[in-house]
């Protein structure tokens, strides 16, 4: 099932189990505005080269519009339109003043120089200048891009508007960004994972961890958590899988992967087939890669006892469904990685007053958030009798749909 399938039946869900009007869950349901735009560029043996860039902003009932810009080949419209509609909820989740949106451009940055992918940013970036803003639409990183590609916008925008820092989230502290938002999912990942341990008279020590991606957000999860106490035992990234069952050295890892462009080759443990990882023996279960790697071929297989979704939309509603059967715990996405979009969120804050938090503070922050989003998850399945995917859709869409109509939608 596509991501914009799964993320449409799990609200419809929601939906059903809030009891919405069947007008104000269409209005829901479609995005605010969708955006394509071509982006030519000159590369750097002179011939031009075409691009296709996208922007879906789905929702801004409760604030600007907030969500990554991706640099990927397989970037196209149905994703995007997925992953704008799951930012809002999310951010309704974290219960954080802003609405959903996504963006990206079908490339691959990998085959693109520095200076190309600054020419492509910049032409982007001027595309749609006018209909992005620090009270509208605040982009940030994602797959394929990071704080490089936020400054380029900034750049590029600010000849338009004037300088504006606000205008997207996950740049370099040089610009404006703020201190603990390279870590920032990670952690979040981190302090979900707690929050639901705890609930079980458990804590993060002593777990087995299996990971799977160990971009970002993997390899900041790892090394907090053997921070925590955890042993992770097995972690596998685009070039293979790695495990040891006494507990693989992060710091080692992390270390041979940045010299190595990843983890294969690594000798502190021995080389599993990457996709058997999420099948291995262990307590919890972190996917940090891509969507739809839990799916109805796999999810009999695997034996652990929590999933914390750290990538989005890892795991197909038919492998939720059998998961629940064998009393899986599963952290939903839009709780468990929004540890990232809170973080941007206090960047955001700190440009719009110019005064800057300290790395304690944000972490601070940080915390309080993502364990009052599982606390008031919680109380949803309670009142509504349901899992935590549910429970956490259901709180998300509720806020949005309390705003929505709190604005007068009928009007």
């Amino acid at each position: 099932m596509n991501a914009l399938a799964a993320t449409s039946r799990n609200f419809k869900q929601a939906a059903k189990l809030l009891g919405l009007d069947s007008k104000l869950e269409k209005s829901l349901l479609i995005p605010f505005r969708e955006i394509k735009v071509e982006c030519t560029i000159p590369k750097d043996d002179g011939t031009l080269a075409s691009y296709v860039g996208f922007r879906v902003q789905h929702d801004n009932a409760r604030g600007p519009m907030k969500g990554g810009i991706r640099y990927h080949h397989e970037v196209e419209p149905d994703e995007v339109n997925a992953l704008a509609q799951l930012m809002t909820w999310k951010t309704a989740v974290a219960n954080i003043p802003y609405g959903g949106a996504k963006g990206g451009i079908g490339c691959s940055p990998g085959d693109l120089s520095i200076s190309e992918l600054e020419r492509l940013t910049r032409v982007f970036t001027q595309k749609i200048h006018d209909l992005i803003g620090i009270h509208t639409d605040v982009p940030a990183p994602d797959m394929g891009t990071n704080g490089q590609t936020m400054a380029w916008i900034l750049d590029e925008y600010s000849k338009f508007h004037g300088y504006s820092p606000a205008v997207v989230t996950g740049k370099p502290v040089d610009l404006g960004g703020s201190l603990g938002r390279d870590a920032a999912t990670g952690r979040g990942v981190l302090f979900a994972t707690e929050a639901l341990l705890a609930e079980h008279g458990k804590s993060i020590a002593g777990q087995r961890f299996v990971i799977q991606g160990f971009g970002n957000v993997g390899s900041w999860a790892a090394q907090l958590i053997t921070e925590a106490g955890g042993k992770v035992i097995a972690i596998s990234d685009v070039t293979g899988a790695v495990k040891n069952i006494n507990g693989l050295d992060i710091a080692k890892l992390i270390k041979h992967s940045a010299e190595n462009r990843g983890i294969n080759g690594f000798e502190g443990g021995d080389a599993v087939d990457s996709n058997s990882l999420l099948t291995e023996e262990c307590d919890v279960l972190i996917p940090a890669a891509l969507g739809g790697v839990i799916n109805k071929d796999n999810a009999n297989d695997i034996k652990a006892k929590y999933i914390i979704e750290a990538a989005n939309h890892p795991t197909d509603p038919e492998a939720d469904e059998i998961l629940a059967k064998k009393g899986v715990l599963i952290l939903p996405d839009i709780l468990a990685n929004s540890g990232g979009v809170t973080v941007s969120y206090f960047e955001w804050v700190q440009n719009i007053q110019g005064f800057m938090w300290d790395e304690e503070k944000v972490n601070r922050e940080l915390k309080t958030y993502m364990t009052r989003a599982f606390r008031d998850t919680k109380e949803m399945c309670s009142s509504h009798h349901c899992d935590l995917r549910m429970g956490a859709f259901t709180l998300g869409v509720n806020r949005v749909a309390r705003a929505t109509v709190l604005r007068g939608w009928e009007a």
